[in-house]
């Protein structure tokens, strides 16, 4: 079986119960999330052999990370323990006209205080076919752009194929910061994921012709924005999620994948959302197994989206589907019957 290594940051996600805002919070449910976590759980649900490293701190908490890791198949034999602390992120989710919003609190986390010689990348490579880290690790300052590069040296020298979700932070980094981090790293990257916003934010390439907020989406633009993207960093694939943004309760969902000559477009989904955090993870974890299995550019964006579709429909961050049920959107469900 093939096997995927992903590299960032897990955190603790601490939610008010429902819909009830921060401030009128009496609890909060507590789960676990971070974007490469997420990707490693989506592919090991997907039945993949997949492994997830970052670094936690050697508490009751870290080490209820990693189980909850284990829980849902993914390997977790080359985390790497000690530091303070696991950082945290508060969600509240949005509804209708009010916008969801993130509260961080993950500075000095173990894994942002992470040093060189915490990662043996040749071990963690080994026997390895693909490797993926999004822009929120860099991001993290410290030591990590550093390591970030060390790792994509190491996948690049042991032939394995490498993949980045932008996924733009502007309240970890500026735009600047980015631009110089994400530039570099990405001269090692085979497959870059990104979605309407993030390639204009890093890169400031953007799509002509588009009107995110009012959910209009040039598809010639987007093919601009992928030939321009591989033609800068001489990348064999680029994906890109296309959201169309009604309220916080509805978006229109697709998917498109350049792969250097051609663009494919898969169908868009309309999602009545019940937890769009992890919907870009879910994503990325459905194009990495399609191209892993040899499926062909179409079937992969096909199935990408759809991945991505049920992800919002699923509380928490993880992507908790079958490839069973991606495989049956992809084919025309998607009606809600029930399945007796």
């Amino acid at each position: 079986m093939q096997k995927t290594v992903t590299f960032g940051e897990i955190m603790l996600r601490l939610q008010p119960p429902s819909y009830e805002r921060i401030l009128q919070a009496k609890s909060f449910d507590a789960t676990f999330g971070g974007g490469e976590a997420n990707v490693a759980v989506s592919l090991a649900t997907l039945d993949m052999n997949a492994a997830f490293v970052t670094k936690l701190p050697d508490n009751m908490i870290g080490i209820s990370c990693r189980n909850e890791l284990r829980k849902w198949g993914v390997d977790t034999g080359k985390i790497v323990f000690g530091g303070d602390r696991l950082g945290i992120y508060y969600c509240e989710k949005g509804a209708s006209q009010r916008a969801s919003n993130v509260i961080y609190d993950r500075a000095g986390s173990s894994v942002a205080m992470s040093s060189s010689e915490d990662y043996d990348w040749n071990s963690i490579f080994e026997g390895v076919d693909w490797f993926h880290f999004t822009g929120i690790t860099p991001a993290l300052g410290g030591n990590m752009p550093e390591i970030c590069e060390q790792a994509c040296k190491a996948a690049k020298q042991k032939g394995i194929t490498i993949s980045c979700d932008l996924n733009y932070r502007k309240k970890l980094w500026s735009r600047e910061e980015a631009k110089k981090s994400m530039s570099n790293l990405c001269q090692y990257v085979d497959v870059l994921i990104a979605n309407e916003e993030d390639s204009e934010s890093v890169f400031g390439i953007s799509a002509p012709n588009s009107n995110i907020e009012g959910g209009e989406l040039s598809k010639e633009g987007y093919i601009s924005v992928a030939k321009q993207l591989c033609d800068t960093f001489k990348l064999k694939k680029v994906a890109i999620t296309l959201r169309k943004s009604y309220s916080a309760s509805i978006n229109g969902w697709s998917g498109m994948l350049f792969d250097g000559k051609n663009a494919f477009f898969s169908k868009e989904y309309t999602i009545n959302i019940v937890d769009r955090v992890g919907g870009g993870d879910s994503f990325g974890a459905g194009l990495i197994y399609s191209l892993l299995n040899d499926k062909s550019s179409s079937e992969a964006i096909e199935f990408a989206a759809a991945a991505s579709c049920i992800k919002h429909t699923i509380e928490g961050d993880f992507n908790i589907c079958t490839k069973a049920e991606v495989e049956a959107l992809v084919k025309g469900g998607g009606n809600g019957r029930v399945n007796r």
